[in-house]
């Protein structure tokens, strides 16, 4: 004989009904068949809805019952059995009564729990009847028989103890009796011994087919329900999460008791001790491996067989230096739990005896801390303890696994993969089995620790990286392009699942949890929202995706005065805005012990010479032991360009307004060609060599004319480029006379910075630099004579791109 249970999903609809009795057919080919169904989708919620409508005297509980009664109608003329006046009238009669209930509730303005257990079990009644009657209709050798008949309970209603002995008996000579193929009961309710009707409790469909099982002693007990098996996660949170092939009682009881809603916890106890397994399946997928429950030793190459969670959870806290030593506190802060029906989800206490901390379902908070403080009254009058301290908005999530104990670190693991991403965990429970491992966070972290938790134990190392990108012109076009163009290499080849998940230019932004689709970003950025810097910030936070990293494209100074606030959310900075580094050397330190704090890498390559490795060299020589003593440098390209460029037969005007179109200089070329540009440049490469300095202490040589350094605005500037040809002719003739050519060149020396433009002389290294070439010269103790010199393009959209793209990737493998 088999045993099969659907849930109410299963049921829900005419055509999902459909499905399952396709399924009970294929079944009822081979072998009898007994079919444990749960209410209707939704129904048991709505009586409970109309019940508590009544009870307070609102008569929305008719419009309530009249959706139950017009959903079982729905459901009987989709299947075809409007005709059968018999199947018409039981419904009638039931639906009848259960009017009269909500009616009596109504008037008496009461809703016991016996009268509630009486209540809901309309909801099976029907449904397991309707199923019934339909495969009766369609030839099925099929009966329903009331559940009520077979299970018997006490008398503790809504949630009542099966009496095993009577129930057993019950259940082995009906079905030694029957004659149908298949036997439908209704899932949940149940009889007291003195014929009161009792259910056993929200899930006890489940419990029921465990039962019907265990008594038959059936080789399999069957689950079908609407996902394929129990998934590694909530699949709904977690893409990536994937059904369990495999799984043992006590992995599938604790991924149950913490959030994973396929399987009721007190199903597994009937068939625990029998050996029989649970095998949980896909009603809309049958053909779906599921999930098997049982006590095979399972050989897993990861101890972590899943990841669970419950949401609505209040932390209780009782506290005080009057605890400690004293014994009985604890006893009698459970008793006082324990008076008030209230069940304790999570224990942790410190070993000080200081504190203990209890999770609790956050509805039953305010009883919960109205009857403690009431308990220890004159302990608190006293000062011995504090008053209980109650936080809500949180939830527990949780490790499971059978084999977690024969492996050191998954705590640590576990935590430092949280912390990372800036989840703070309020509380921590392990038990000695070592079978479950949970933490407590903020409701608002639930998806963001899932996501990062399953990346960590259960994906192939792949760390999915999500971008959110401030600036989408000329270069942050080409970043979004590269980013494009290489996400497959990426994920195969660096194991880096790089999405974009945020877009903004001046006018307009965009975000998608998913990740954007950058097939046409273009359109979708020109109809987004409204565009705010700190809008930008606020829904980034607000997504509060694992490994987010924040992207300036930009040379502004408002973006730069935002890092702050980026990095104490732990959210990752990458920039080629030069202004928050080279800003006040307190704010520059800050930023950086803020990365350090929130574990949020803050990488700024491309401050100094685009995608060229002039930073990270850097880093590496220092961290190495090295010690840089002084630095020559050309770190304008924009200006080493312009400068190849000009001549005797060109015009300083035109080559500047050429570099500026191709990209070469900031919108405002006066940031370039007034050295404030390089001088933020050696400032940074200053500072990342641990020398304090402000940009006020580096010596700028200006080479512009007087009325290029005061002029009022870029058109201005260019005007005076015009006006002023002859002094920058005067310029190039100086240096063409001693056969030198002009080069912008920054210095470090002995704590001092300088920059300023030099005619260089045919010898040095940086006569023969072309185009927009960088080049940089550290000379350091281990490099005293012949420096480390690092040379290449120092500018273009190009190379900026693939340097804040290097910076991503970074972080991606770190």
């Amino acid at each position: 004989m088999k045993v099969l249970k659907f849930g109410g999903t299963s049921v829900g609809s005419s055509k999902n009904i459909s499905n399952v009795i396709s399924i009970l057919d294929n079944y009822a080919k081979k072998d009898k068949v007994v079919c444990i169904v749960s209410a209707v989708g939704g129904i048991t919620d709505k009586l409970l809805l109309a019940g508590k409508q009544a009870k307070n005297k609102d008569t929305s509980y008719i419009d309530t019952f009249n959706l139950i009664k017009d959903i079982h109608f729905n459901v009987i003329n989709e299947l075809n059995l409007e005709k059968s006046s018999s199947i018409v009238a039981f419904v009638d009669e039931k639906l009848n009564a259960l009017k009269s209930l909500l009616d009596g509730i109504f008037l008496i303005n009461e809703l016991s729990p016996k009268t509630s257990d009486k209540l809901v079990s309309f909801g099976e009644l029907l449904s397991s009847y309707i199923i019934a009657e339909t495969m009766k209709n369609r030839g099925l050798s099929a009966d329903s028989k009331n559940s009520q008949e077979l299970i018997v309970t006490n008398s503790n209603f809504t949630k009542a103890e099966v009496d095993y002995a009577i129930t057993n008996k019950n259940i082995l000579a009906y079905f030694n009796s029957v004659n149908q193929q298949i036997t439908v009961l209704p899932g949940f309710i149940s009889k007291s011994k003195i014929g009161e009707q009792t259910t056993l409790g929200r899930g006890g469909s489940d419990f029921t087919a465990a039962i019907v099982a265990a008594a038959l002693k059936v080789e399999q007990l069957e689950i079908w329900t609407d996902v394929s098996g129990m998934f590694t996660t909530n699949p709904k949170l977690v893409k990536q999460a994937y059904p369990i092939e495999k799984i043992s009682y006590q992995e599938a009881m604790e991924l149950s008791h913490f959030g994973a809603k396929v399987l009721y916890p007190p199903t597994v106890q009937p068939v625990l001790d029998l050996n029989i397994p649970i095998h949980i399946k896909n009603t809309l997928e049958p053909e779906a491996a599921g999930t098997v429950i049982s006590n095979e030793e399972i050989i897993s190459s990861s101890p972590v067989k899943g990841i669970s969670n419950i949401g609505n959870i209040a932390l209780l806290t009782l506290q005080g230096s009057g605890m400690i030593g004293i014994p009985g506190f604890s006893k009698r802060l459970f008793e006082t739990l324990s008076q008030e029906k209230i069940n304790i989800i999570l224990i942790t206490q410190a070993s000080s005896e200081h504190s203990i901390c209890l999770g609790i379902d956050e509805n039953d908070a305010e009883l919960a801390q109205t009857a403690i403080d009431a308990t220890f009254e004159n302990e608190i009058a006293l000062h011995k303890i504090d008053p209980i301290i109650v936080e809500k908005d949180l939830s527990i999530i949780a490790l499971v696994g059978d084999n977690m104990k024969n492996h050191q670190g998954i705590s640590g693991k576990m935590f430092s993969t949280l912390g990372k991403n800036n989840i703070n965990i309020r509380a921590i429970a392990q038990g000695a089995s070592e079978k479950n491992i949970s933490a407590v966070i903020l409701q608002s972290d639930v998806k963001k620790a899932l996501n990062t938790l399953h990346e960590q134990f259960f994906e192939t190392k792949t760390k999915q990286l999500n971008i959110f990108i401030t600036g989408v012109g000329n270069v942050g076009e080409k970043l979004v392009e590269q980013i494009k163009q290489q996400r497959k290499y990426l994920k195969d080849n660096l194991k880096i699942n790089l999405r974009i998940a945020g877009l903004s230019n001046s006018r307009k932004m965009i975000f998608s949890e998913e990740g954007i689709d950058l097939t046409n970003w273009k359109e979708q950025l020109e109809n987004g929202e409204q565009a705010t810097l700190n809008g930008f910030f606020e829904n980034t936070k607000a997504l509060n995706l694992r490994n987010s990293i924040f992207v300036d494209v930009t040379a502004n100074k408002d973006v730069a005065g935002l890092y702050e606030k980026y990095l104490r959310q732990s959210i990752g900075v990458v920039a080629c805005n030069k202004i928050a580094c080279s800003s006040d050397y307190e704010n520059y330190k800050l930023l950086k012990r803020l990365s350090l704090k929130y574990n949020a890498p803050y990488l700024f390559e491309t401050n100094v010479g685009a995608g060229l490795p002039i930073i990270d060299t850097l880093n590496n020589l220092i961290a190495s032991g090295d010690k840089i003593t002084s630095i020559h440098a050309v770190l304008s390209g924009s200006l080493n360009f312009v400068f190849n460029n000009f001549n005797d037969t060109t015009k300083f005007y035109d080559v500047v307004k050429q570099a500026a179109a191709e990209g070469y200089t900031e919108p405002d070329p006066r940031i370039d060609l007034s050295g404030v540009d390089v001088a933020r440049k050696i400032l940074i490469l200053a500072r990342e060599s641990g020398v304090e300095m402000n940009l006020e202490n580096i010596e700028n040589t200006p080479f512009l004319s007087d009325s290029g350094m005061k002029s009022d605005s870029v058109d201005d500037f260019y005007q005076t480029l015009i006006k002023d040809e002859a002094h920058y002719q005067g310029l190039y003739a100086s240096a063409k006379a001693k056969n030198c050519q002009l080069k912008y060149v920054a210095q470090f020396n002995d704590g001092k910075a300088n920059v300023s433009l030099q005619e260089i002389p045919s010898d040095h290294p940086f006569y023969n630099l072309k185009g927009k070439d960088n080049i940089v010269m550290f000379y350091t103790q281990r490099y005293p004579e012949q420096p480390m010199i690092i040379k290449g393009a120092g500018a273009g959209a190009d190379v900026t791109a693939s340097g804040l793209f290097a910076d991503i990737i970074r972080v991606g493998n770190d």
